[in-house]
């Protein structure tokens, strides 16, 4: 796992090699640069793969220039496709050996993570992997263009800092900014499965990769559907197990991680497992099961427990490491556990991201379902009127009120600040299902499919290009990447999501059970102990802990200099989370605030 960073254009070389430094946590092995007129071309590498090699990037062949941030998976297999004279054994140079073989296609061949900057002569081409596990972010102004891994190597850059309204209403929606948009006015990210061309100054975006272009040969019989899904999981897990440094694995309670160890001792890796726990909070506590699921599967298990200081000491660094505004309070304990994990000499980690989304693992998937079912009412009219005169902040309320309006239900399964709660608690005029407009291209594309007939798939299908892409790869990157690890994801093999979306829907939800196919693949292997497990999420006393510290008194000392906020909706939600309402609301808010405080006040 690397660090990618350019520079095309006019540009000052010591505030170029201050931004790259600002990455060197994602390379710490070595760094190098191609500098020259009008060009800035460099990384840092971090070494997994052929660590005794010394072939750094950027990789250069005649007249192209390539870094790369990932891991290629079917390495051995490509370079058997490939008429070129391989110097090296790295992916590098089997990218540009793919690229010159087949152009901007190149990219379709590949089966792992990435994010790739290619410079052909006067072209330069950015790509980001199909499913968002590596981010890739950029900029423009009248100098330059510029990219690289992370906002805060773009920074340095702007000429000021300036908060993009738009990724401030997509984030309150979505818990994290939809694409292209960062809470930099003036940055911008490339979306899961969309790559960019920059020539004659000028940038387009494209999009390479969609799911909903999987093959329309629907598989309809159970059995088939089962032994394709069991076969490409466990190639999918069988590749992400080859590295060259130790690897561990995140252990829950849960059917995910129990899956990803299972089929990991199978290809005789016994891999060593972690799981976090909180002092005094049993009731957040996974360690009880993740113990039972390590004897049931011969596991090595290390419990890493943090307590209220350890969690408030480490925010500040994890804020730093997003760079920016992201609802998910399971970033600080999960940067801690990394930290962990990183002390004990483990560079690589497994971890069961993708699972949900694909299996239908969330339960409020099933309650959308049948929701949806409200839309052939008869006489709802009447309710529709009823709903819009009688408000009220739950959500099944909101649910409601779309089914009757006709409007768009399920809004990926982060669906926080309603557009109705946004016009109450800001300061500015929000209508009514404006935040739409930021899934607008999504439901189209998903509407003009093959598969709008079932709304199951639209869960999966936005959910993995937003909820996942966005919201936990974006976090699982940065905490991980902030201690130099390197975290693997074998659900979200885009192998593996094709061949979801080519078995019946119905398979997936008929019998109402979350993950019911997961669940019968791996049944004759976990048992009913673990697979019968209550799913208890990433959850952790994080409200406690802010409300105990006093730390939740920054929303209100922000918003008492910024008035971004009516202060008396802002006291309800504040007032809701200290009674264990709206809690994820209120994290929302007080993630945003330090970003306000440390970047526009």
């Amino acid at each position: 796992m690397c660090a990618i960073f350019g520079v095309l254009g006019e540009y000052d070389s010591s505030k170029a090699r201050f931004a790259l430094q600002q990455l060197s946590h994602r390379g710490p092995d070595s760094c190098s640069i191609v500098e020259k007129r009008n060009l800035f071309f460099a990384h840092q590498e971090l070494s997994i793969m052929n660590r005794q090699n010394k072939n750094h990037q950027p990789y250069k062949y005649k007249n192209i220039l390539l870094s790369f941030n990932g891991e290629i998976y079917n390495f051995k297999e490509l370079k058997k496709e490939l008429d070129f004279e391989f110097q090296r054994q790295d992916e590098s140079e089997l990218l540009v050996a793919a690229y010159l073989k087949w152009g901007v296609d190149f990219v379709t061949h590949l089966r792992g993570m990435f994010s790739i900057a290619l410079l052909d002569g006067e072209k330069l081409y950015l790509f980001r992997d199909r499913l968002g596990k590596k981010p890739l972010f950029f900029m423009q102004d009248t100098k330059a263009f510029y990219f690289a891994s992370e906002i805060k190597a773009l920074k340095p850059f702007l000429s000021h800092t300036k908060m993009n309204n738009d990724a401030l209403l997509s984030y309150l929606s979505y818990l994290a900014p939809t694409p292209p948009h960062t809470f930099y006015e003036g940055i911008y990210k490339l979306a899961a499965g969309e790559y960019l061309l920059f020539e004659k100054n000028t940038y387009s975006v494209k999009r390479y990769f969609d799911l909903l272009e999987a093959n329309s040969n629907i598989i309809t019989e159970k059995s088939v559907a089962l032994s394709l899904l069991e076969q490409t999981l466990q190639d999918s897990i069988s590749m992400r197990l080859d590295a060259d440094v130790s690897i561990a694995s995140l252990l829950s309670g849960g059917i995910d991680s129990a899956t990803i160890n299972y089929y990991a001792k199978k290809q005789g890796k016994n891999l060593q497992t972690y799981t976090i726990g909180y002092e005094g909070f049993s009731k957040y506590d996974e360690r009880q099961n993740a113990a039972k699921s390590a004897k049931i599967l011969a596991l090595h298990n290390k419990a890493v427990v943090i307590n209220q200081e350890d969690f408030i000491n480490a925010t500040e660094a994890v804020f730093d490491a997003l760079d920016e505004p992201l609802n998910d309070p399971a970033s600080v304990p999960l940067y801690l556990l990394f930290q962990a994990i990183k002390k004990d000499g483990h560079t690589v980690v497994m971890s069961g991201e993708g699972s949900d989304e694909l299996f239908l693992g969330y339960r409020q998937y099933f309650e959308y379902l049948d929701i949806e079912k409200a839309r052939e009412l008869t006489h709802k009219n009447w309710l529709k009127k009823y709903f819009r005169s009688n408000f009220s902040m739950n959500r099944e309320w909101e649910w409601y009120k779309r089914v009757f309006d006709d409007t768009l239900l399920f809004r990926t399964s982060g669906d926080k600040f309603t557009d109705l709660q946004k016009n109450l608690l800001l300061k500015q005029n929000i209508k009514d299902n404006s935040s739409l407009s930021y899934l607008q291209s999504y439901r189209n594309r998903f509407e003009q499919s093959q598969y709008a007939h079932d709304e199951s798939l639209w869960y999966s299908y936005i959910d993995l290009n937003l909820f996942q892409a966005e919201h936990f790869l974006m976090k699982l990157d940065r905490v991980s990447m902030a201690h130099s690890i390197e975290s693997r994801t074998p659900f979200l093999d885009h192998k593996l999501a094709l061949n979801i979306f080519k078995i019946d829907p119905k398979l997936r939800y008929k019998d109402s059970k979350t993950k019911s196919l997961l669940k019968e693949i791996m049944q004759p292997y976990l048992g009913d102990e673990i697979l019968s497990r209550k799913k208890k999420g990433f959850s952790n006393p994080y409200m406690e802990y802010l409300i105990n510290s006093k730390k939740i008194s920054l929303i209100q000392e922000v918003n008492k200099q910024s008035g971004m906020f009516y202060e008396k909706e802002l006291e309800k939600y504040l007032q809701h989370a200290k009674k264990g309402s709206f809690k994820q609301h209120v994290w929302g808010l007080y993630a945003l605030s330090h970003w306000i405080k440390k970047n526009l006040l």
